[in-house]
């Protein structure tokens, strides 16, 4: 959440930036990396993709859409290439397990961001 928020208060170049740092910091703090293209996929490449909110700054709720998405995609091609094998069934079960917690990332971070503009906590329309 305060990654998001960020991104959404300074936009898609600053995001960028703070979610490739925070990756590398999540990855040094104990992630696991196989080889450097699965580590950059799955951690500064994933979290730099959340910076894509910050291309929808006047529509949060698309934006932490269109974030979460893009660190989907880095997730889900990373299971796939380097974890269950590029086949139908690596496929499924990439998506199911990088899907089953990005889904609840998505949701809160949704009625997170709702709750905050509804209540004028943080004003990101600057």
């Amino acid at each position: 959440m305060p990654l998001l928020w960020f991104i959404l208060r300074r936009g898609f170049k600053y995001g960028t930036i703070a979610g490739f740092i925070y990756g590398l910091v999540h990855m040094s703090l104990g992630g696991y990396v196989m080889n450097l293209v699965q580590g950059l996929l799955d951690y500064p490449l994933a979290y730099a993709a959340l910076g894509l909110t910050g291309l929808f700054k006047k529509h949060p709720l698309i934006g932490v859409s269109v974030g979460i998405l893009g660190r989907f995609i880095c997730s889900f091609l990373s299971g796939i290439i380097f974890f269950t094998g590029i086949s139908l069934e690596g496929a499924i079960a990439s998506a199911l397990y990088n899907g089953t917690y990005l889904i609840f990332e998505f949701v809160i971070s949704i009625i997170v961001i709702q709750l905050l503009i509804k209540r004028k906590i943080i004003n990101i329309y600057m």
